[in-house]
């Protein structure tokens, strides 16, 4: 990944982030803004053609720098929220429902983290005595631009520091080169999502092999982190149950399940108007051949779904004790 151009809020220019983030970007282009808004959210913007050459975007977030997070989007806590440093991710998964929602596909990093991690303190303080989930990963893959972000680097320590804030790093991401720099916290769940590697194949352009992140989430295993599997979104095919077999025999033959925090599964969903948006701007994607489009949100027909629903939950079953499986039913 090269940066080209590095648009600059003028705001956060003298911050210690965006000073650390520039130093290493020194060939890229460096243009002040006010606000990231003018650069990422204008119109007339190609997200399939700006998808080849991001540009970057420094900025720093005002509000919502903690979220409750959606409906069904959790792993058995009360309380779960999530934040975004990032917006927009390396990969290009064809499913992504960021390419229906944000109309440039720049990244964007808020390097303000300390208020996130304020706002987030706040939230724990508003339940005493609970343990409170907070997602990274929503709105970008917590780990694929660490390399600029410096995520992990300010984000374990302050976890650790806080036991009953729980912190999911998810990612489809093999980069765990900084998370094997620090001691690994109890309270830290490095979440992985998968689909079969057909499905990776044909829809997942620029994710890891699965073999390559399976050995990724062995070594974060060893050095003592807990461990996460996301298999998000359940894709259809005609032979899925053949592809969703050998994807769970494949990872659970190398994860110690002692080492998992927990599993979940979701289906495909996306509100209508993002789907639309993404069906435009791959109109020849078999993936969204026949998709129906009644009310607000995008999935399979309802029996495909419920089959595919009941086969992997009888899969599962054969690998996870209860108590750590957490079927994603919203």
């Amino acid at each position: 990944m090269r940066i080209e151009t590095i648009y600059i809020e003028e705001a956060v220019r003298a911050h210690p982030r965006t000073e650390r983030i520039l130093s290493g970007l020194d060939h890229a282009v460096r243009v002040p803004i006010e606000r990231y808004g003018e650069v990422f959210n204008r119109a007339q913007q190609s997200f399939r053609l700006q998808k080849k050459s991001p540009s970057l975007i420094l900025a720093q977030k005002h509000e919502n720098l903690v979220l409750p997070a959606p409906v069904g989007y959790g792993i058995g806590s009360s309380h779960n929220y999530y934040f975004s440093h990032v917006l927009n991710c390396l990969y290009d998964c064809r499913y992504c429902f960021l390419q229906g929602m944000y109309r440039s596909a720049h990244y964007v990093v808020f390097v303000n983290y300390e208020q996130m991690q304020r706002a987030m303190l706040e939230a724990v303080e508003a339940h005493p005595g609970e343990d409170v989930y907070f997602f990274s990963g929503y709105d970008g893959d917590s780990l694929v631009l660490d390399a600029i972000t410096g995520f992990v680097d300010a984000f374990i320590p302050f976890a650790s520091q806080h036991p009953r804030m729980i912190l999911e790093l998810r990612t489809k991401s093999a980069a765990i080169r900084p998370l094997l720099e620090h001691d690994p916290p109890e309270n830290v769940v490095v979440a992985f999502s998968f689909t079969p590697e057909a499905a990776r194949l044909a829809y997942e352009h620029g994710v890891p092999p699965n073999a390559v992140r399976i050995e990724a989430m062995k070594r974060l295993a060893d050095a003592g982190y807990r461990l996460g599997l996301r298999f998000d979104p359940l894709l259809y095919a005609k032979d899925y149950r053949d592809h969703y077999r050998g994807l769970f025999e494949s990872v659970f033959s190398e994860i110690d399940v002692s080492r998992l925090h927990s599993v979940s599964y979701g289906p495909f969903r996306t509100p209508r108007d993002y789907f639309q948006r993404m069906r435009k701007l791959y109109p020849e994607e078999k993936l969204f051949a026949g998709l129906p489009q009644e009310g607000s949100m995008v999935s399979y027909p309802e029996d495909i779904e419920r089959e595919m629903r009941e086969f992997c939950e009888a899969e599962l079953a054969r690998f996870v004790p209860p108590e750590r499986f957490f079927p994603c039913r919203a």
